[in-house]
């Protein structure tokens, strides 16, 4: 005797999950521009490696004899994938069920996935789309009373945040636990137009008569209270993208600078590009002129292996680059003032997204890179309403308790508190400074007047004064003349940084692989 019926009755309960909500709500996720939950896993992983896990949970009903009529899926789908050949946890919310929320569905299901990510040190990928909480307020009907707010699991998720990488893409609108679970992650993504990110959506706003009156388009009304435009400008979510196929293509680009699980080291690619590439440009990139801008984006371009610069969070916290990249093949976590933002000046926004990076690369272990032209903190009463000091505080804080090795490449400003965060001055400086460096406890032009107050006022021509004045001082700021006290460790050759951070890399990594 085989059990033939037993998996013919299987194969009907897996052709049944496969059809999701059904073909109208299939349909219909599709009529909105977006793929479905399947199509979504088996576009983001490697071709065929996708398992699933529970594929056949949810909810069914029975006839009087007791045999299967039908059964709703849970709208939750989960299983061990490969994504650049290497094992994931790949999760996808089915928004043709519910709208992807939990009352619909097997709330283990969700457990289980983030339980498999940190037990067997597997990165995890998020696909969201719902709200993915406790469902709807008819719920508290069904249940015949109400509860006090609870996250099963959520202790999963924070264990998850300490263990492996994980990645989060809102593909669709989002709310509640739908939104907290995309922030609970160490990169995230948003499709523009297609995701929004919230509390709760624009009709629990208004319902509740918050302060808040969206257009009366519906779709308008979830962009304008938690589009894209908002929520990566506001350093709610790293990134916005145009497609979900470019969401996936970013998402795999991160994981692979990335190690599979705390301990475990990143890994070296190959790398055709020459450590000894001297770039002309760099010699002329930063302009003499104190007030003008360039581009730093160009010089990382010309810095770091060609093609590898992954830029994190371009549209928050704009007055520094954070981003991955490669040297000689080894991956870094790169910090890079802007110029052409605030002058470089770390603003409260800034200084959060710093601390947040340095901390993610220290978790994972990635060396960090550090091209300074830094003027300082935001000054002026909204830098100070902003709280901007302690924000800066807080992120000089991360780089001191950052254990993994820092090189910093003085490219020209690095003035007063947020100059010194470049790096930990009470390690060894792994630092080169370029010729047109500039630094000191505050910028020249800022204090030189009060200075030379009493000298200025007693002078015949206090115009003339004060351009001698600044001519003296001029050749005192030399970074020659620090470099004469070590004060700096060494003045270089613009065109010999990228040879010079290749071999920071190659030791860098040495160290911790030891």
């Amino acid at each position: 005797m085989s059990w033939q019926d037993e998996l013919e009755e299987l194969k009907r309960r897996e052709a049944l999950a496969e059809e999701m909500g059904g073909p109208e709500k299939v349909a219909r996720q599709h009529s909105r521009g977006k793929m479905d939950a399947r199509a979504r896993l088996a576009a983001l992983v490697d071709d065929g490696s996708f398992r699933e896990i529970g594929k056949i949970a949810g909810v069914a009903r029975y006839d009087d004899n007791g045999d299967l009529e039908a059964i709703t899926p849970a709208p939750y789908l989960f299983g061990k994938a490969l994504i650049n050949g290497r094992p994931v946890v790949a999760t996808a919310d089915d928004f043709t069920i519910r709208g992807g929320a939990a009352d619909a569905g097997i709330r283990r299901k969700m457990l289980q996935a983030e339980q498999m990510a940190h037990e067997l040190k597997l990165p995890i990928i998020r696909m969201i789309d719902g709200t993915g909480g406790g469902g709807s307020v008819k719920t508290l009907e069904q249940i015949g009373a109400t509860y006090i707010p609870a996250v099963p699991g959520w202790g999963d998720v924070v264990k998850n945040l300490d263990t492996v990488p994980v990645v989060a893409l809102a593909l669709g609108p989002t709310a509640g636990l739908g939104a907290a679970r995309i922030v609970a992650s160490h990169y995230s993504i948003m499709v523009k137009g297609l995701s929004q990110i919230f509390a709760a959506g624009p009709a629990v706003v208004d319902g509740l008569g918050a302060a808040y009156k969206g257009s009366d388009d519906h779709q308008q009304a979830k962009e304008e209270l938690g589009g894209s435009d908002i929520h990566t400008r506001n350093g709610v979510v790293d990134d916005e993208v145009g497609s979900e196929a470019e969401a996936f293509a970013r998402a795999r680009h991160f994981l692979s600078f990335m190690p599979e699980h705390v301990g475990q080291l990143a890994r070296r690619s190959n790398c055709t590009d020459p450590v000894d590439r001297r770039e002309e440009a760099l010699l002329s990139l930063v302009p003499r002129e104190e007030k003008q801008v360039y581009s730093m984006r160009r010089c990382l371009d010309m810095v770091f292996d060609r093609g590898t610069v992954f830029e994190i969070g371009r549209n928050w916290g704009r007055a520094c680059i954070t981003a991955l990249a490669r040297l000689d093949g080894w991956p870094v976590f790169v910090l890079a003032s802007d110029p052409s933002y605030l002058g470089g000046s770390w603003e409260a926004k800034t200084s959060e997204k710093v601390e947040r990076f340095v901390k993610l690369a220290d978790q994972f272990r990635l060396p960090i890179v550090h091209l300074v032209d830094n003027p300082g903190f935001m000054i002026g009463r909204e830098a100070e309403i902003a709280g901007t000091i302690r924000y800066g505080v807080q992120a000089m804080n991360a780089v001191y308790k950052a254990t993994v090795p820092l090189a910093s490449i003085v490219m020209r400003r690095a003035y007063g508190i947020a100059g010194s965060a470049m790096s930990n001055a009470e390690r060894y400086q792994y630092r080169y400074c370029w010729p047109s460096g500039d630094w000191g406890s505050l910028p020249i032009a800022g204090g030189l007047e009060v200075a030379y107050k009493s000298e200025l006022e007693a002078a015949e021509d206090p115009e003339a004064e004060l351009e001698a004045i600044r001519a003296r001082l001029d050749k005192v700021t030399s970074p020659f003349r620090s470099a004469e006290r070590f004060n700096v460790e060494d003045i270089i050759d613009p065109r010999d940084t990228r040879p010079l951070l290749c071999e920071f890399a190659d030791l860098a990594w040495r160290r911790l692989a030891s």
